[in-house]
């Protein structure tokens, strides 16, 4: 099991690439599923999860093969209609998304619930009711989703969700690509990655408006067609990276990334006294001045991002003042603060919510990373640190961020890895 080791104190400066978008990445490679002609998709990222996927591609019988620059592709032409194992499924929540592909392709599904979840945790009943209102039949035993069509195909409906997931919106996304008629989905969640799944479908011949809004209308049709589709950079390691160069005082330009994808991240950074502006490439990021305490809570997008919360709160560790973090879309999301508070953070929980209350300085210490965003997060805390800190368990980190640690070295980050 590798660890990192980060010597705090110097500025991350330079330029970074950004890598393809995981989160866009996982529910297109499901997509292929529904085709029987091949999908091409670019600009995947090298990352542990997308690898996790594809296995379970391979399980199916789809043929996965690569070619340059970041080519995927993905022939399902001899799929058959198998089980998604709990081994696979357990590795990550977003396995889910192959649950809609195989019932609608297959005319059945058998799926595990992935990592154990119960069946009322959200957002995996909001698959289900969209499923269920266009038509399936769906029930759970032994820890498997089984659905299964009552018709020959599904038809088209009203999915209103009960919050905007972004999973459940991509599940309805593929339910309805290949639905008899018309389906409106309301409440639909307005993330980058789930227009850029719209725009995927669309290149593979499905009739889709309103995506980005809370409406969205599709119109099935009986087959898709062979496509080829550039994934959208990643908005979560763009922040990721711009919050490095922001804890560091640094001068960072982030090629690839789009101001707009990161809805109010921009406009809370720079109230936190950091200046973010696009370039011809991408994005810059550079801070000179004092840090300044703000408080944040996540949302939905347009809102602050969940999956930048952690990174955030590494931030306001050494931002003069008080700063309150609430996190609203997933509960115990606040497995970091321990492990930050190791660092000689001041953080205290209350419920929901983290006061932080910011230091002069932060110390190097021995953590352990709990989960993805949480990993980095500390990593982010260690590149201003006096002294050494050791990262361990740092799989979580590459689940999610394509060579990392390599391309903070490259920004001027004193980090080494070490396999244990």
């Amino acid at each position: 099991m590798d660890r990192l080791i980060i010597r705090g104190g110097r500025r991350i400066e330079g330029s970074v690439q950004v890598s393809g978008a995981k989160n866009a990445a996982l529910p297109q490679i499901a997509t292929a599923l529904l085709s029987s002609e091949p999908l091409e998709l670019t600009n995947i990222p090298a990352v542990a999860d997308v690898d996790t996927m594809l296995a379970m591609m391979r399980e199916f019988g789809v043929v996965v093969s690569r070619g340059p620059g970041r080519l995927l592709t993905l022939d399902a032409s001899r799929a058959r209609n198998s089980d998604a194992p709990y081994d696979l499924v357990r590795r990550m929540r977003a396995s889910i998304l192959v649950l809609a592909p195989l019932l609608v392709r297959f005319g059945s599904a058998r799926v595990s619930m992935p990592g154990g979840c119960a069946i009322g945790a959200r957002p995996i009943d909001l698959h289900l009711k969209a499923l269920q209102t266009l038509g399936a039949e769906v029930s759970m035993d032994s820890g498997y989703i089984h659905a299964r069509l009552k018709e020959d195909r599904l038809r088209g409906g009203r999915v209103v969700l009960s919050s905007p997931s972004v999973g459940a919106t991509e599940t309805a996304l593929m339910a309805a690509s290949l639905a008899r008629g018309e389906t409106e989905i309301l409440n639909a969640a307005r993330d980058p990655e789930v227009c850029d799944l719209a725009h995927c479908l669309v290149a593979m011949g499905v009739h889709i408006e309103g995506a980005g809004t809370h409406r969205v209308l599709i119109n099935g049709v009986e087959k898709l067609r062979r496509a080829r589709h550039d994934l959208i950079s990643d908005r979560i390691e763009a922040g990721t990276y711009a919050i490095a160069a922001a804890i560091t005082g640094g001068n960072l330009e982030i090629l690839g990334a789009h101001l707009e994808h990161l809805g109010t991240v921009g406009a809370i950074l720079e109230n936190a006294g950091v200046a973010i502006w696009p370039t011809d490439r991408g994005l810059m990021v550079s801070r000179s001045g004092p840090l300044r305490s703000v408080d944040v809570t996540t949302e939905a997008y347009p809102g602050f991002p969940s999956d930048l919360q952690a990174q955030f709160m590494a931030l306001m560790t050494i931002a003069p003042g008080a700063s309150v973090i609430r996190e609203t879309v997933f509960e115990g999301r606040f497995m970091h603060v321990p492990e930050l508070n190791r660092l000689g953070a001041n953080i205290s929980l209350q419920g929901s919510a983290a006061l932080v209350r910011g230091v002069e300085r932060l110390h190097g210490a021995e953590v352990m990373a709990t989960d993805l965003r949480a990993s980095v997060s500390l990593v982010l805390a260690a590149l201003v640190a006096e002294g050494q800190t050791t990262v361990h368990r740092i799989y979580h980190l590459d689940r999610g961020y394509e060579s990392l640690d390599h391309k903070l070295v490259q920004c001027g980050a004193d980090i080494h890895r070490v396999s244990e």
